[in-house]
């Protein structure tokens, strides 16, 4: 019997296309969307605003404790709340997301963003995507993906992102950011980056994202969810 919510579970590294893939999975499934990455963005981006060094656990943890991170839908798009403050804008820069790996290893922040997260799951059918996502977020989601892609491809992919945005920037250093971000995300001390055992593993270095989007749905099929194949098509 198909459960009430079904909950799928995107985990990978940075830049391996999570959250864009979770997009349109969602819009196609009519689900619900939780980019947790956004959530972390977030509360890096008030670390950042205080003037608050990644290394100083004390003072981050003070701030997540008070942080107010909520997510929105306003006509049907994602917004991203920090204390009542739209910042969806403001949470996709490269110091942004360093800072977010960064401070995403203290059980202080992830325990605030936690509860959030798996409330919104408990409601509605959702797709999650993040680096822990399968493994701690939601171990019981029906269906778990872990998707990657090749450091270069990445890192070209960014580069792309940036330069059509007009901003500087090296593609060697990005390629060197994602390596040095991979490497911190899957030895942190609090909920590594790694494949669930359930997940099934998709590399997207030379599939575009029709294909996918095809292979996320195909996992969730056979979980056991019931589409009808011209949803997504």
């Amino acid at each position: 019997m198909e459960p009430q919510v079904f909950r799928i579970a995107i985990d990978g590294p940075a830049g391996a296309g999570k959250s864009t893939i979770a997009r349109r999975v969602a819009k196609g499934l009519g689900f619900v969307y939780v980019d947790t990455g956004a959530m972390y963005r977030a509360m890096a981006l008030l670390c950042l605003r205080k003037g608050i060094r990644p290394e100083d656990a004390q003072a981050v943890s003070q701030a997540a404790g008070a942080a107010q991170i909520t997510i929105s839908y306003i006509a049907g798009e994602q917004r991203v709340l920090l204390d009542g403050e739209d910042v969806s804008g403001q949470i996709r820069t490269e110091e942004v997301g360093n800072m977010a790996s960064a401070i995403s290893a203290y059980p202080a922040v992830r325990a605030h963003l936690l509860g959030l997260q798996r409330s919104l799951a408990a409601r509605s059918s959702v797709i999650m995507d993040g680096r822990d996502i399968g493994t701690c977020v939601l171990p019981d989601a029906e269906a778990k993906v872990f998707l990657t892609a090749s450091p270069q491809v990445r890192a070209m992919r960014r580069f792309k992102e940036l330069k059509e945005k007009g901003e500087m920037c090296n593609l060697q250093e990005i390629e060197q950011d994602i390596i040095e971000r991979d490497q911190r995300d899957m030895n942190r001390a609090a909920s590594p980056l790694k494949q669930a055992e359930d997940a099934v593993l998709v590399d997207g270095s030379h599939m575009g994202i029709d294909q996918v989007v095809a292979a996320v749905i195909d996992v969730a099929v056979s979980r056991g969810l019931k589409v009808d194949s011209g949803v997504w098509k």
